[in-house]
């Protein structure tokens, strides 16, 4: 069996998350492991606290982790201070870690703020230089690329910008769009686009934490970027279609695509 190590926070409403990621691992088939960053206290309504794991302890799960069970892929997730982002960037590059997914989780979906402002410059400095593919969706996309996304053609210009600080490939997702959820994958200087209608359903919770550990899970199941993101996107359009209806905000996805035929 294939294993994805996920390095990000814990949703304790179970919809993003470490608890989001455990859960398409497993529908992938691969074996999850969890390295958490931060305790979230969070519902479909939104972050009312956040827990940051303390340096020490979260340096101990990566040793827990990597002296045991190595991983095939790796997704990280939400960082919430510069001295952890700097912290796991010096890690995995140490244990020469392989098929790295970041998400750069800034803005949960609710609006609430995840990350601090001094953390985002060695994101860029340090974090995407080892990544094999950053996730980022509109809203981190400006952020990363100081311009604004409203088209296709901006979401060309950000990758472009934002493939700078990288060594790996860029995945602008596009479920923010007004008129397309269309996502965009800029590798090697080339653009592919991997497109998809909107769907009509407000239950979208942890869908860039779906997606990004989707897109881990297809690394470590063998297949190359390209194939990762379009099985992945398949995967995340056919998780929103079955528009499960929990919790009395943006509910989550149903990770196990229940009513799949």
């Amino acid at each position: 069996m294939n294993k994805v190590l996920s390095i990000a926070g814990s949703d304790c409403s179970g919809g993003a998350g470490i608890q989001a990621d455990l859960k398409t691992i497993m529908y992938h088939k691969c074996y999850g492991m969890s390295v958490i960053t931060a305790l979230t206290s969070q519902n479909t309504l939104g972050v009312t606290n956040i827990l940051e794991t303390p340096l020490s302890f979260i340096s101990e799960q990566l040793d827990s982790v990597f002296s045991d069970i190595y991983p095939d892929a790796i997704k990280i997730g939400m960082l919430a201070n510069a001295k952890t982002v700097e912290l796991i960037s010096d890690y995995l590059l140490k244990v020469e870690a392989k098929n790295i997914v970041v998400d750069p989780v800034m803005v949960s979906t609710s609006g609430s703020k995840l990350i601090n402002d001094e953390a985002i410059s060695l994101l860029k400095s340090k974090l995407f230089k080892i990544a094999s593919i950053v996730t980022p969706n509109i809203y981190e996309a400006e952020i990363l690329s100081e311009i604004k996304i409203q088209t296709k053609d901006d979401m060309t210009k950000a990758a472009k910008i934002i493939s700078k600080f990288c060594n790996g490939a860029v995945l602008i997702k596009g479920g923010h769009l007004k008129t397309t959820a269309s996502d965009l994958l800029y590798k090697d200087k080339k653009y592919y686009w991997f497109d998809a209608e909107i769907i009509d359903n407000k239950n979208t919770h942890g869908t860039g934490c779906t997606l990004s550990s989707a897109i881990a899970s297809n690394l470590a199941n063998g297949f190359n970027i390209i194939d990762s993101v379009e099985k992945a996107k398949i995967y995340i359009t056919s998780a929103i279609k079955m528009k499960l209806d929990i919790g009395k905000g943006r509910g989550p996805l149903d990770h196990t695509l229940t009513n799949l035929t």
